[in-house]
């Protein structure tokens, strides 16, 4: 049976970009028939990258069959991943994340979890040699979730692990790092085509703080007027889509990457105690600036208090 190759729900570059490279790594070097998928539509930055290394974009998948052999990238939380995941057969995990626990598996399998910026980057190196015979494409998607994940090295997730791979890869594909990472964050900055409930959910993770559900979301992005020049209506949308998806609380952070801030929109009260109480600030309206805020793993999940 084939193996599927996913990460997250709400697929970001690097959801994307590492099931693709783990994939041809399965079929190519170890013999495993493997598929990447996806558990979402990708993010517009993730479809720049698709297309622009040339891949066809993987299929959409709600859920997996029980028994179904899938690796697990990118994530190791069950709430980002299919309700029914514990009844697939895990062969793997690999990830750059905190380890949540919940899942299960039939057996022992590999598990590798590092602290670096990157999926990729780890990837990379389990690979060994054989990287060597990866194609241009697969090098230029592991460039790409690099680029994304460290907001082209600005984020305190940065490690010099993955600096010095993502400068190695541009160097092997003569690639310009700061002209591509400005295509890529231009495609991730497009978001005018999309609803605003699809905004609160492009980039978002669930987590429970202190007995709180909250949705937190992040757009990054080089044109943060484009969104804050919407927030009533997201604020409005929050109401619904927290309903919806089982939360108390949406909190949106709309990351400038090139003035390396987040803008918190703050639509009521509750949003105003979270953000005195975790970042320190003083909210007098409904926005409130977060400077040098931009990691949601590093800097705003850790700081959350209710």
């Amino acid at each position: 049976m084939t193996t599927l190759v996913f990460g997250h729900k709400s697929p970001d570059t690097d959801s994307t970009g590492s099931p693709i490279v783990w994939a041809w790594y399965l079929n190519e070097v170890k013999g495993v028939a493997a598929k990447p998928v996806l558990l979402g539509e990708p993010n517009t930055e993730a479809a720049f990258v698709i297309n622009k290394w040339g891949f066809a974009k993987p299929e959409i998948i709600a859920g997996v069959e029980a028994g179904q052999p899938v690796v697990i990238v990118d994530t190791n939380n069950p709430a980002e991943l299919p309700a029914n995941i514990n009844a697939a057969d895990i062969t793997a995990i690999i990830d750059h994340h905190k380890l949540v626990g919940g899942l299960e598996t039939k057996g022992p399998i590999d598990i590798t979890i590092r602290p670096l910026a990157c999926t990729a980057t780890i990837m990379h190196d389990l690979m060994g040699d054989a990287v060597k015979s990866a194609p241009r494409g697969i090098k230029g998607a592991m460039l790409s979730c690099i680029l994304s994940d460290t907001l082209e090295f600005r984020s305190p997730t940065t490690t010099d692990v993955d600096k010095a791979l993502a400068l190695k890869l541009a160097a092997e594909l003569n690639i310009d790092v700061a002209a591509y990472a400005s295509e890529m964050f231009e495609a991730k900055s497009d978001v005018s085509a999309f609803s605003d409930a699809e905004l609160l959910r492009m980039d978002s993770k669930e987590y429970n703080v202190d007995g709180t559900e909250l949705r937190v979301s992040v757009l990054e992005t080089t044109a943060p007027k484009i969104v804050l020049d919407r927030k009533d209506s997201l604020m409005a949308s929050m109401v619904d889509v927290a309903k919806e998806d089982g939360a108390d609380q949406v909190l949106l952070f709309v990351v400038d990457i090139l003035k390396e801030e987040a803008t918190l929109l703050v639509p009521n009260e509750l949003v105003k105690k979270i953000a005195e109480a975790s970042f320190g600030c003083t909210v007098s309206g409904d926005t409130v600036v977060l400077p040098g805020i931009m990691s949601r793993k590093k800097q705003i999940i850790p700081a959350l208090k209710v």
